[in-house]
Order: structure tokens, then C-alpha cells, then sequence
């Protein structure tokens, strides 16, 4: 080739290689980014005009790109922020539902104990008066160790009950022999006897079922409550890993280092990412169906086939029922004890002949309804139905809510995914962020779980070790859901003392195996003749003493039976 030709064709060739990537970097222009990048709150000194060479960018393609290492850094943490303030947005339903339903609930149940036992002295102080009045204290025990049962308390229904009757025997035994002087020890062996002669018939077992079983539910319904806000509080702060954040700044921001800051990602990439950083979350899912599944049947035994007047209504029978069994077998039940318990020693003159016309010639009447008093807001009863239907609807509200929770934890993903304000949707999917360009995205999505993410194309998972606090969650949940299956069952329950910070410990119903007799009838024991000088080891009395305690059991328990059923 002549020189001068040669001299000629080099000089247009090296000006034909430098055209496009003058024209390259004319075309790309910054000022898109920095509109955006300005938006987000950050100051534009971070940002180029221009395209400039991307060697030093960690994340984000090492190409032109309008990101500098500062930028980089910035929006790496703004993806992190983002991503927390999406999960914890995205959860915000299933938190609320826990939060405001554990409150609705434990106000209308404690509601309902207060109402109850409000009833019930009304009733008894225009019923009885002084004779009540005297032992009201009584009353207020035993509301208080009821309250305190609910609450989480170490309190043993079963004892609690069976010395209430004891004692409440000891106390009549004295009403109606009050010619006699009885001592502690005396009384005592007398308590011994209650289950073996069955002074008040069977109202004390009835309604120790009814109590038992009603308080066993909604004890464990509202922890069961307070467990599912406790896990959605803790499992919808996140703390996305290293590789997690690497993998949300690509994919949020790093259009924007490419120059293409309103290019969304793409749907089924943005999957991956998410099934890759929530990893760990899609495992409670599990666990988290099977409480959810437990709550909805304790919730059935909360909502029961009657209706409050029907539980209310043969309170004054029952009482009258317990307490007129007592003074029919009165004669009966003393020579028992007697010869049980020995010959007592005489009253003095001066006591006996006061005694005897103060109690003894005080019978006890049956409760007549119509005597029942009244406030400036009607009946103490009327407002325990206002009360207690006020419940029955939140139970219902509750499990329909508990309902929608399901899968929550598994389906965090898709939820983000499908927020326009994350993803181009999954009808854009030729033109939106794929992580490297703005093209389809072809990798299969991953499935659920942290085993299942060995090959996610987008997050660095370590499937060999999960999550340290998340495994704590399922476990708390799995202790919660067996306690709800044992109340369910009708077995009795520990949980944490809220008082005292102790472990509550409580007693079984009589259900073996999980299995229950269909109509809660439990196999009793009597208690063994006690020889008059004999004293058991264990008494099963405690402090609660008055002539009238069964009828406040009654109305509390039976206003509370609907509770279980």
C-alpha cells in the first residue's frame, strides 16, 4: 500500500474508534439520577453530571455508571431501611390483630369478673345481709385468687374449689350446731369429710367442671394471644444479613447507578430476593399455622352452644339447690362427723344461748329472682349479658382474624412484590430491572424455607445456619400451641407468674390421655372415714370461710361457663 494512502486511512480509522464513546458519554447523561437521587433527601454534591468509569463500585455492575463510592454506601443503606420498614409494614396486620384483640379480650373478661362479683354482692347483701356482710371478705378472696389464676397466677383450681367447700362446710357446721364449742383442729377434721358426705349434693362437682374448664380456656386463650403478639412484634423487625443488603442494593438502586432510576425491578426477581432474605421467616410459617389452628379451637370452646341467660338463669336454684341440702341433711352430716370427728365440747351457757337464736334459727332461704337489686344502670345481671355478649362478638371478630393470619410468614414475599411502589408487576416483565440491565428476568424463582435457598441466583444464604432469635420463636410458639391443645382437652396449664415472675403451676380437670368424657363427668374419689383422733397429711381446706360462699362460686362459675363452651 502507498505510504500516502496509508498516511490517510490511519489517522479516519482512529478517529472512527473514538466517535461512539464520545458519543456514549454525551448520551448518558446524570440528570435523571440526580433528580431521584435528590428526592430520596440526598445532596446532589454525591453525584456527577456525567457518566463516569465504575471500577471502584462494590455492588452495583462495574460499568459507566452515575454512582459515586459515597452514593453507593448512601443508597446501600437506604435499601436496608427500606427493606425493614416494607417487612414491618407488611406484617402490620397480623401485630394489630394480636395487639388489639388480646386488649378487647382480657377488658371484657376482666370486665366480666368484676360485673360477677359485683352481681353477686348486691344479691347477697339485700338477700342476707349482716350474715353475708359479716364474711364478705370471703367473697373478695376468692374473686381475687380467680383473677389471679387468669392472670397467670400460681393458683391450683381444683384445690381452690375444693377448699372453698371445705371451709364453707366447716363454717355451716357451726351455724347449725351451735350449741357445741368447736376447736381449729376440730374444724379441721371436719373439712376432711366434705367429699365423703356430700353435704351440698352435687353442686360442688358440677361446678367445679364449669369453673375449671371455663377458666382453663380463656386463660389460655388471652396467653395464647399475648404469645402471637409477642412472636409478630419480635419476627417483623428484621436484621437483613450482609449478603441480604448486597442483594436489595442491586436490586433497588443500582438502576439508579445505570442511569435508569424509574426502571423497577422485575416481579420474579424480586422474589428471589425477598424468599432469600426471609429466608428464615418463611420457616415459622409452620409452627405459626398449627398455633393458629390451636387458638381457633379454644376459641370454639370460648363462644359455647347456650346463650348467657341460660347459664344465668338457674344460678338461685342451684345456690338455694347446695345450701338447702346442707340444712336437710344436717342432722345426718353431724352424727357423721361425730362419729368421725369425736363428741365436741359444749358451747358455755352464756355463747350458747346467744348463738342459738342468732344462728341457728337463721335458715337459710332460697334466692328469690325478684328481689334481685338494682342500679341506676338496671340490673347488675343485665349488665354481665351486656357484657358478656360484648365478648362473644370479640371472640368471633378474633378467630375470623386469626383466620386471615395463616401463612403470613411464607407469604411476606409475595406481599412486598406485588407493592407497585417495590416491582414493575408481572404484566412489565420485558421492561423492568433484571440486576444487570433493563430486561426480562429468567432465573426460576426459589421455593420457601432456608434449605430451599442453596441456589438462589440473587442472596448469599448459609442454609446451615438459621437463625438463632427466628428458632426461638418457633419454639415459643410450639410450647404455646401444646398448652392450647391441652386446654382444649380440658387439662390445666403453666405459664409465668405476671406478679411475681414465678411459674404458675395449676391442676389437670381429670381428663387422661387428652381424652374427656363427653359431658365433663370426672372420676372423684371419696375421702377415706377419719377416726376421731386421725389427722391427714394434707388438708384440702383453705382460708375462704362463709355461710354463703357456694353461692358465690356459683354465680361466678356459671356466669363464666359459657367461656369454655
Amino acid at each position: 500500500m502507498p505510504s500516502w494512502i496509508r498516511a490517510v486511512i490511519l489517522p479516519l480509522s482512529g478517529l472512527l474508534l473514538t466517535l461512539p464513546a464520545a458519543a456514549d458519554v454525551k448520551a448518558r447523561s446524570c440528570s435523571e439520577v440526580r433528580q431521584a437521587y435528590g428526592a430520596k433527601g440526598f445532596s446532589l454534591a454525591d453525584i456527577p453530571f456525567q457518566e463516569i468509569a465504575g471500577e471502584h463500585l462494590r455492588i452495583c455492575p462495574q460499568e459507566y455508571t452515575c454512582c459515586t463510592t459515597e452514593m453507593e454506601d448512601k443508597l446501600s443503606q437506604q435499601s436496608k431501611l427500606e427493606f425493614e420498614n416494607l417487612v414491618e409494614e407488611t406484617s402490620h396486620f397480623v401485630r394489630t390483630t394480636f395487639v388489639s384483640r388480646h386488649k378487647k379480650f382480657d377488658e371484657f373478661f376482666r370486665e366480666l369478673l368484676e360485673n360477677a362479683e359485683k352481681s353477686l354482692n348486691d344479691m347477697f347483701v339485700r338477700t342476707y345481709g349482716m350474715l353475708y356482710m359479716q364474711n364478705s371478705e370471703v367473697f373478695q378472696d376468692l374473686f381475687t385468687e380467680l383473677k389471679r389464676y387468669y392472670t397467670g397466677g400460681n393458683v391450683n383450681l381444683e384445690e381452690m374449689l375444693n377448699d372453698f367447700w371445705a371451709r364453707l362446710l366447716e363454717r355451716m357446721f357451726q351455724l347449725i350446731n351451735p350449741q357445741y364449742h368447736f376447736s381449729e383442729d376440730y374444724l379441721e377434721c371436719v373439712s376432711k369429710y366434705t367429699d365423703q358426705l356430700k353435704p351440698f349434693g352435687d353442686v360442688p362437682r358440677k361446678l367445679k367442671i364449669q369453673v375449671t374448664r371455663s377458666f382453663i380456656a380463656a386463660r389460655t386463650f388471652v396467653q395464647g394471644l399475648t404469645v402471637g403478639r409477642e412472636v409478630a412484634n419480635r419476627v417483623s423487625k428484621v436484621s437483613p444479613t450482609p449478603g441480604c443488603i448486597r442483594a436489595l442494593m442491586k436490586m433497588l438502586y443500582c438502576p439508579y447507578c445505570r442511569g435508569l432510576p424509574t426502571v423497577r425491578p422485575c416481579n420474579n426477581y424480586c422474589l428471589n430476593v425477598m424468599k432469600g432474605c426471609l429466608a428464615n421467616q418463611a420457616d415459622l410459617d409452620t409452627e405459626w399455622n398449627l398455633f393458629i389452628d390451636a387458638m381457633l379451637l379454644v376459641a370454639e370452646r370460648l363462644e359455647g352452644p347456650f346463650n348467657i341467660e341460660s347459664v344465668m338463669d338457674p344460678i338461685d336454684v342451684k345456690i338455694s339447690e347446695a345450701i338447702m341440702n346442707m340444712q336437710e341433711n344436717s342432722m345426718q352430716v353431724s352424727a357423721k362427723v361425730f362419729q368421725g370427728c369425736g363428741q365436741p365440747k359444749p358451747a358455755p351457757a352464756l355463747r350458747s344461748a346467744r348463738s342459738a337464736p342468732e344462728n341457728f334459727n337463721t335458715r337459710f332461704r332460697p334466692y328469690n329472682p325478684e328481689e334481685r337489686p338494682t342500679t341506676a344502670a338496671g340490673t347488675s345481671l343485665d349488665r354481665l349479658r351486656t357484657v358478656w355478649r360484648t365478648m362473644q362478638h370479640s371472640v368471633t371478630d378474633i378467630k375470623e382474624k386469626l383466620k386471615l393470619s395463616k401463612k403470613v410468614w411464607s407469604s411476606l414475599p409475595y406481599t412486598i412484590c406485588k407493592d407497585e411502589r417495590v416491582t414493575a408487576g408481572t404484566s412489565n416483565e420485558e421492561e423492568c430491572w433484571n440486576g444487570h440491565s433493563k430486561a426480562r428476568y429468567l432465573p426460576e424463582i426459589m421455593n420457601d424455607g432456608l434449605t430451599n435457598q442453596i441456589n438462589n441466583p440473587e442472596v448469599e444464604v448459609d442454609i446451615t445456619r438459621p437463625d438463632t432469635f427466628i428458632r426461638q420463636q418457633i419454639m415459643a410458639l410450639r410450647v404455646m400451641t401444646n398448652k392450647l391443645k391441652n386446654a382444649y382437652n380440658g387439662n390445666d396449664v403453666n405459664f409465668q407468674d405476671t406478679s411475681d415472675e414465678s411459674s404458675g403451676s395449676g391442676s389437670g380437670s381429670g381428663c387422661m390421655d387428652d381424652v374427656c368424657p363427653t359431658e365433663f363427668e370426672f372420676v372423684t374419689t371419696e375421702a377415706p372415714a377419719v377416726d376421731p383422733d386421725r389427722r391427714e397429711e394434707e388438708s384440702s381446706a383453705s382460708k375462704f370461710s362463709s355461710s354463703l360462699i357456694s353461692w358465690s362460686l356459683v354465680c361466678m362459675v356459671l356466669s363464666l361457663q359459657r367461656l369454655y363452651r
